[in-house]
């Protein structure tokens, strides 16, 4: 940031008194300017055993498949996003089932919400933001060509839990890890 929102002067970044983090203040109204992460929220469409994923249309990771998902917008509530997503991308109706994952995605300052939700119908296509949608089982997923790692994370449990029959709720978090050929660390919070 380099403006203020309530009156245009330059902002300097600082430790506000009261505060433990730097923020950006303006030095002429003195109004601070809270940064703070984005939540995405999504769904794992299922039917049969499998599950929709819609492969993208825009970037980032233009062609690559993913769950539906995006940014809340302001006054939905997060299964509500889950559900126009769901429609935005897929023109699939979901009935949420219940929330399934919850990561930390502290390197790019984001929490990832991931629903489950059965498909009322079968009459989905592409939405403007992909290219294809399609159901999928284990063995069909283009795991090569997911475009995120919170995906992958998301459908490995699913199937998972699949097999077993118990779905649980997981949350964690994935961050970047440099030493690591895959480029990601997921801690996965136990309880």
């Amino acid at each position: 940031m380099n403006f203020c929102v309530q009156c245009g002067a330059a902002l300097t970044l600082l430790v506000p008194d009261g505060d433990n983090r730097p923020r950006h203040v303006c030095g002429s109204c003195g109004f601070i300017h809270y940064q703070n992460p984005k939540i995405v929220t999504g769904v794992i469409p299922e039917w049969e055993g499998r599950v929709l994923l819609c492969r993208r249309a825009i970037e980032p990771r233009r062609g690559l498949w993913t769950l539906p998902a995006g940014f809340m917008e302001n006054g939905e509530s997060a299964d509500e996003g889950a559900v126009r997503e769901a429609m935005e991308e897929a023109n699939a109706r979901i009935g949420i089932t219940g929330l399934y994952t919850l990561f930390n995605l502290t390197h790019i300052n984001q929490v990832y919400m991931l629903y489950r939700g059965q498909l009322l119908d079968l009459d989905f296509e592409p939405g403007d933001e992909s290219l294809e949608v399609a159901l999928f089982s284990r063995d069909e997923v283009p795991w090569e060509a997911l475009a995120f790692q919170v995906v992958r994370e998301t459908l490995n449990f699913y199937f998972k839990d699949l097999e077993s029959g118990n779905f649980v709720l997981r949350s964690g978090t994935i961050d970047r890890n440099p030493a690591d050929q895959r480029g990601y660390r997921m801690r996965l919070l136990e309880g």
